[in-house]
């Protein structure tokens, strides 16, 4: 399908705003087609795609940019600019404007001929594609290579060889799949495939959740009656894996302690066939509004969303000593999530995530406080970081002597789930088909 120039402009615009960093791209988005309501479907998709796409190759985008076009000669002032690129730019100068990116990623990355581009571009403009096709691949740096900022290179090194974190890079530069999850309280998954696929979606089971669906393409599900009824829910497998090492039993109390839009939430509760009683908490009043319609589609009756302040609410230390399975899924960097989230990388920084890690750790040992003896706490996240993960469970471990860690392919093993990532739940994108996500399972023996 041929490019429009409404559709090179709108780009630019939209990447004008996401490129600010100031919110997430998705509602970033979401707010500028709002206000394009003339854009039709197409062009929407070209847009996001676009955006989306810049945003997960901006480190080589960047580089290339920087190659094809000579650094402008400045007179030495002794200032602490030289050499940087210039905000805007043009002519000879270094312009790493968002449309010199988007023109940049469509010729190098979406694979747009120079031809087909031709009667959009401005007059200087042709010639600086000519440069930028000639650019080399060779030799390019590791960040360059798996797109990440450095800092991030240098918090991934201690626990990845430069091979593994490039395989990672490239995983996390590909889009990814649309996961369904079975609500087994309204169907299941078998029947929900023939369904499915009688409507036109082809799907198949997914390797390790025993109720997912990862669907072929770029279906709108959002008005398929399986969705509208409240048989499915969109849902990454590693999420819906996470469901399975909290095992919940029907008759228990159970906690989602950071809940969010109360996808994982949901899933406990079918687990449980809508016995026992299962609690949503979260700090976001937005985000628990997202619950309430997820909730009535699923025709569960034991959910109960409750708003609270901090980790130390009193609705949640009302709690302390009672409940039998704990869920923390951890406000965390997001890094397990580029695929569908590539601005995270650049939204995050060093500095974020020294204020996560004591986010996370408090966090969990408020929710540690609502285990009774017996009881389960998983704690997870979706970042790649063993600062985020592994570190902050050996340090609540050793404080806390009344848990224990339970081996979580043991824990999926009862559940027929024949994964073994050690003993905490480890998935990668490009070993498991998945958002990078970690968990561990602690018991509480006293």
């Amino acid at each position: 399908m041929p490019i429009h120039r409404h559709q090179i402009e709108a780009a630019t615009e939209a990447l004008q705003r996401v490129l600010k960093f100031d919110y997430p791209a998705d509602a970033v988005l979401h707010h500028f087609f709002r206000e394009r309501r003339a854009l039709g479907q197409h062009d929407r998709a070209f847009v996001a795609e676009a955006v989306f796409g810049v945003l997960r190759r901006k480190r080589l985008l960047d580089h290339l940019i920087g190659r094809a076009t000579p650094t402008p000669t400045l007179p030495f002032e002794g200032g602490g600019n030289l050499g940087n690129p210039p905000p805007g730019g043009g002519g000879n100068s270094r312009d790493f404007s968002p449309r010199r990116l988007l023109l940049a990623y469509l010729v190098r990355v979406a694979g747009v001929s120079a031809r087909e581009l031709a009667p959009l571009l401005k007059p200087d403009e042709a010639e600086w594609i000519g440069k930028l096709k000639t650019v080399t691949l060779d030799d390019l740096p590791l960040g360059v290579q798996a797109d990440f900022p450095d800092w991030l290179i240098e918090r991934l090194r201690p626990q990845m060889t430069e091979a593994e974190i490039l395989a990672l890079g490239r995983s996390l530069q590909q889009p990814a799949p649309l996961d369904l999850r079975v609500n087994t309280v309204r169907g299941e998954r078998a029947a929900v495939l023939r369904e499915l696929a009688a409507s036109g979606i082809a799907g198949e089971p997914t390797p390790y959740s025993p109720v997912g669906i990862r669907v072929s393409g770029r279906p709108v599900l959002n008005r398929h009656p399986l969705f509208l009824n409240g048989t499915v829910e969109v849902q990454d497998e590693g999420s819906q894996l996470l469901g399975f090492l909290v095992a919940p039993r029907r008759s228990d109390l159970v906690v989602d302690f950071c809940a969010g839009a109360g996808g994982k939430a949901l899933m406990l509760g079918a687990m449980m066939q809508s016995h026992g009683r299962v609690y949503a908490f979260d700090v976001s009043e937005a985000r628990l509004a997202r619950l309430k319609p997820r909730l009535k589609r699923s025709g569960l009756s034991n959910l109960h969303p409750r708003l609270i302040r901090n980790e130390n609410d009193i609705k949640s230390k009302r709690l302390a000593g009672k409940i039998d399975r704990v869920l923390v899924d951890a406000p965390c960097s997001g890094l397990g999530t580029l695929r569908r989230n590539p601005d995270l990388k650049w939204r995050q920084s060093a500095q974020s995530i020294e204020e996560l890690k004591v986010k996370q750790a408090a966090i969990l040992r408020a929710a540690a406080a609502l285990v009774k003896p017996g009881g389960r706490l998983v704690y997870a996240t979706c970042s790649l970081l063993a600062e985020e993960n592994q570190d902050i469970v050996a340090a609540f471990l050793a404080a806390h002597a009344q848990f224990k860690l339970l081996p979580c392919s043991e824990l999926l093993n009862q559940q027929r789930i024949a994964l073994d990532t050690g003993p905490y739940l480890q998935l990668t994108p490009q070993v498991h088909g998945t958002d990078g996500f970690f968990a561990a399972a602690l018991a509480r023996t006293s």
